[in-house]
């Protein structure tokens, strides 16, 4: 079976929220790479972009969270834009709701963790980083 991995561009603190992140799912990191870690004649890095993130990688159960910075000669990230959320199943009452305090923690929330009309237990937030989640534990 295919498993899908969502990857999030930043405006330059993608540590910062993948730190963030790690602090609510735990795990270890399985890459980061910074742009400095690919400069060369042909890819010059700017000294002020050189500490950015190009790729990060954040396992979680048999998927894995990735991301990166995005240049500023490529222009910002629309952190207000709401075109897709990352959705996330738990496998208890208890870890969504722990994963909803964590990840939601100084973002805004949407729809407050409880029972759905459709029979899961869901909840829907901005985290404080503008990235949209959703939070549903379905019991059997």
């Amino acid at each position: 079976m295919a498993l899908i991995n969502p990857h999030i561009n930043f405006n330059g603190n993608a540590e910062e929220a993948f730190r963030f992140y790690q602090s609510v799912f735990g795990g270890e990191f399985a890459q980061i790479m910074r742009f400095k870690d690919l400069a060369s004649e042909e890819f010059p890095v700017p000294e002020n972009e050189a500490n950015k993130i190009m790729h990060i990688a954040l396992p979680i159960g048999n998927n894995i969270l990735m991301g990166n910075d995005v240049p500023k000669i490529m222009g910002r990230v629309n952190e207000n834009e709401n075109r897709s959320k990352i959705s996330v199943s738990a496998a208890s009452k208890e870890e969504a709701d722990h994963l909803f305090n964590g990840l939601s923690a100084g973002g805004t929330v949407e729809y407050p963790m409880s029972d759905s009309s459709w029979g899961s237990y869901f909840g829907m937030f901005r985290d404080k980083y503008g990235i949209e989640w959703m939070i549903n534990f379905a019991a059997k």
